[in-house]
């Protein structure tokens, strides 16, 4: 029954990946940005989810994670000039070797230590790039993947690229991650948030489980980081800012801290917003620095929102509803 499920799973990612495909060819060029956005976005949350939702560990600085991974990508193309794939493979690697190390100090804290201990990765971070050249300082390095193969066509944009790459990234690391969340691995990052006494006493290792955690959700982060950089086209210090953590923290809780299954409703959300905000700054005709901050406040108001009226996210809030109903149908 569970290989039966598997594979249907299995069929849906593939079938996602096909519409996916095809959309991205009958698209516009912002639709199609704002596509491999979102598909960096989702990765990017999944990280948080995994970590948080399911190991219970807070973290406040993914966003430097996402750099970790990017500047190792950006590294190894332009200095080994690596193929495509290998580069996001390194990135991955290096992020997860990179979490490993903050996962095993992080698996001594908990609560405000932990989140204060990755918060301070963060704020460090951009100071920590301007020290070596090999990292572009401020001005940082800019990150080609290449053009698209000719055999794709002449229309075939670099935005399609962009998409096809990321959306493809997306689909697979959200079908790894969703078995891992299912595998023995997931059962016990549950036990151990839930209660890591329990856990220890029925053999669960709970240090090492956490440390696990923590590298897997650093590799996810580091992937997200390098397909970041690919649509921007560059690595920078500012392209991974303080306030990029504390949005996918946002997405996180938008999307159900605890449900993969909702993580794209946090990534659209967080696309959508500066569209949003930018709409609405120019229909009222605010100041620049109201507009500037805008988006940012609409994302502490959802944040807000969605803490008070939905924490757990609005799918798991649709499926409490539902079980609700059908238990009271049952009776």
């Amino acid at each position: 029954m569970d290989k039966l499920k598997g594979a249907n799973k299995l069929g849906l990612y593939v079938v996602s990946g096909f519409i996916l495909f095809l959309l991205g060819n009958r698209v516009d060029e912002l639709r199609v940005y704002q596509g491999a956005s979102i598909a960096v976005f989702v990765v990017a949350i999944s990280s948080i989810i995994l970590l948080t939702g399911y190991s219970g560990q807070v973290s406040l600085g993914h966003g430097a994670l996402m750099a970790i991974g990017a500047y190792s990508a950006v590294i190894s193309r332009n200095s080994f000039h690596t193929p495509v794939i290998l580069t996001f493979v390194i990135a991955v690697l290096i992020a997860a070797i990179g979490g490993a190390l903050l996962g095993a100090a992080a698996a001594r804290l908990s609560g405000p230590y932990l989140a204060g201990t990755t918060l301070a990765l963060a704020i460090g971070l951009p100071s920590l790039a301007n020290q070596f050249s090999i990292l572009g300082g401020e001005q940082g390095i800019f990150f080609d993947v290449g053009f698209p193969p000719p055999s794709l066509g002449e229309g075939f944009t670099q935005y399609k690229w962009f998409f096809w790459i990321a959306a493809l990234a997306a689909l697979i690391s959200m079908w790894l991650v969703a078995n891992i969340l299912r595998s023995r691995f997931g059962r016990n990052w549950r036990a151990g948030r839930s209660n890591e006494t329990a856990a220890a006493l029925s053999g669960i290792n709970v240090s090492r489980s956490k440390i696990l955690a923590f590298t897997i959700s650093a590799g996810v982060a580091g992937l997200a980081g390098a397909l970041l950089s690919m649509t921007i086209g560059i690595v920078s210090p500012s392209a991974f800012p303080l306030t990029l953590s504390f949005s996918l923290l946002t997405g996180a809780v938008l999307s159900g801290v605890s449900t993969l299954s909702g993580v794209m409703i946090g990534a659209v959300t967080l696309v959508a917003i500066p569209e949003i905000a930018d709409a609405v700054a120019t229909r009222i005709g605010v100041s620049e620095r109201l507009t500037t901050n805008l988006p940012g406040l609409m994302v502490s108001t959802l944040l807000i929102l969605t803490v008070l009226f939905v924490p757990n996210g609005p799918v798991e809030q649709h499926r409490t509803r539902q079980a609700r109903k059908a238990a009271r149908e049952k009776h």
